[in-house]
């Protein structure tokens, strides 16, 4: 019974591990090693400390910033461009008026009213860069949007802070 307890529990790290594995620069490079080795050294420095720069394809880019969360593409008569958008996550936190029921030592009831924080996460695009004909022509960081905190109950009456 302790075997199969072990292996039990030995298969579930083994899942949680990789379920949570995290792509990092040194994993991007093991993975794409044939493109990251054919690449000249000052490129390699910039993609080992994870920076980019105009000139890389997209194969160099990947290894040193990861996957983006969309790829777009278009064309002209120039040729293709390709443009990935990368994300983030920031958060919006709003105080809201709760009721509670609460009863007092002699069983009788009343109502308790306390503003509580609830917090909303949203993803934004933190990033942009064009591919032009497999090369990266140029890329823009996007500022995280302002934060919508407010303070009350709902529609009129909201002091924004």
């Amino acid at each position: 019974m302790k075997v199969l307890n072990k292996i039990g529990l030995m298969a579930c790290v083994l899942v949680l591990g990789t379920a949570c594995k995290t792509s990092t620069v040194e994993s991007r490079r093991t993975e794409r090693w044939g493109a990251y080795s054919a690449l000249p050294k000052s490129q390699q420095a910039l993609i080992d400390q994870g920076d980019i720069e105009a000139g890389m394809g997209e194969d160099a880019v990947y290894i040193a910033w990861g996957a983006p969360a969309q790829i777009l593409e278009s064309g002209d008569k120039t040729g293709k461009t390709i443009t990935w958008l990368y994300e983030s996550t920031t958060h919006d936190t709003h105080y809201r008026w709760r009721t509670y029921q609460v009863r007092r030592d002699d069983g009788t009831l009343y109502l308790d009213r306390r503003m509580v924080p609830v917090t909303q996460f949203r993803d934004y695009v933190s990033a942009r860069l064009i591919f032009k004909n497999g090369e990266l022509q140029r890329w823009e960081m996007k500022p995280r949007p302002g934060r919508r905190s407010t303070i009350g109950g709902g529609g009129a009456g909201f002091i924004s802070f």
